[in-house]
């Protein structure tokens, strides 16, 4: 991880683990560290603190691979469940940013926030993209109708898009309260704790 002014920080590490850890997946990390094409530049430290972490990270799926990781390994005093619940709604709303306002484009930067606070966690996403209407997403499964809850499929089929489009869908049910900007490049997901 790089600081903003380009210094390195977490002394350059790839990814961490926190006892006990599963071989397997340290194994995983360890074949992704030494596969993937620079590594040491994708996630940028903008603030630190444990309560209010801030990064920019690359748009490419292996760097969100390693952020939802480090994610995972902070600290929590969270239930398995809630954690996995989080966990999987943050993801599929990074993934949402990379691809659909990133391009998939290494070249571009989603910034994202991770808030701790007693009675809450939440995370802020920042896509470089143009945005999106809610009112327009044909591709996605929350713009389906009741009468065809698997309509969004074909229409991916159609022009190309990989398989899926269940994420908003999915962090909706998983966590207290997605909250999108006016623009549609903004995202907050929040987990009341109380």
């Amino acid at each position: 991880m790089h600081d903003e002014a380009g210094g390195k920080t977490a002394a350059g590490a790839f990814s961490y683990f926190s006892r006990p850890f599963d071989l397997a997946a340290v194994r995983d990390m360890m074949r992704s560290a030494v596969t993937e094409l620079c590594w040491d530049d994708g996630i940028r430290v903008l603030s630190a603190d444990p309560e209010f972490l801030t990064l920019k990270i690359r748009c490419n799926i292996s760097t969100a691979d390693r952020l939802q990781h480090f994610f995972e390994e902070l600290k929590n005093d969270l239930d398995l469940e809630e954690r996995s619940h989080i966990a999987m709604a943050f993801r599929e709303m990074l993934l949402n940013a990379i691809e659909h306002g990133g391009k998939l484009d290494p070249n571009e930067w989603v910034r994202v926030s991770r808030v701790r606070s007693q009675r809450s966690l939440v995370y802020h996403m920042e896509d470089p993209g143009a945005g999106f209407s809610r009112s327009a997403l044909e591709h996605a499964a929350v713009g389906n109708s009741e009468e065809a809850p698997l309509e969004h499929l074909e229409i991916r089929k159609g022009t190309g898009m990989r398989m899926g489009g269940f994420g908003m869908l999915i962090a909706q049910k998983l966590v207290d309260e997605v909250i999108y900007n006016q623009k549609g490049n903004e995202v907050i997901l929040v987990k009341y704790l109380d």
